[in-house]
């Protein structure tokens, strides 16, 4: 089992914490980009130093409709931080505007968001195997794509001075 009181897992519970409290300040907070840029890549190092103890706890389905409202609100809040070209766009097919950039900021954090919650949430119904399990599978799987192009974008908006919004 687990131990609750292992750094690594703490330093992870620590850094979803972190996130998750940015996130949802960010109607709020005026500043929240910058503690982002710094938070993300803790917790890119915490899941990344996790060894997944095994777990049987089963996805969790989507409830499409939070999901949505909840992207839509961090969407209207980044405005034009949002949308980025992804690794594999090539700039000579862009025709004009946004209709080719396919990367969105507030569908990574969105997704990043949920999956962090569930387990912050768990934390005291289920043992801390079940929730470092799911965070490892679902980072494996899928928020630690969008992990990364977050980490990227909040990057370039860094070296552009665009992190102050």
């Amino acid at each position: 089992m687990r131990n609750p009181d292992s750094i690594q897992f703490r330093e992870l519970v620590e850094s979803a914490r972190s996130f998750c409290r940015l996130i949802d300040q960010a109607s709020v907070d005026a500043d929240w980009l910058a503690p982002l840029f710094q938070v993300l890549p803790r917790l890119h190092a915490a899941v990344v130093a996790l060894q997944d103890p095994g777990g049987d706890l089963p996805p969790q389905q989507a409830d499409f409709d939070d999901r949505f409202d909840f992207f839509s609100t961090l969407r209207a809040r980044l405005g034009g931080l949002d949308m980025y070209w992804l690794e594999y766009d090539e700039p000579g097919d862009v025709v004009s505007g946004d209709e080719h950039r396919t990367g969105s900021l507030a569908d990574d954090l969105t997704d990043i968001y949920f999956e962090l919650k569930r387990g912050l949430e768990l934390l005291d119904a289920v043992s801390p195997d079940e929730v470092a399990h799911l965070w490892e599978t679902g980072f494996h799987e899928h928020w630690g794509q969008h992990l990364v192009d977050a980490e990227r974008h909040l990057y370039t908006l860094k070296v552009n001075n665009q992190l102050q919004h």
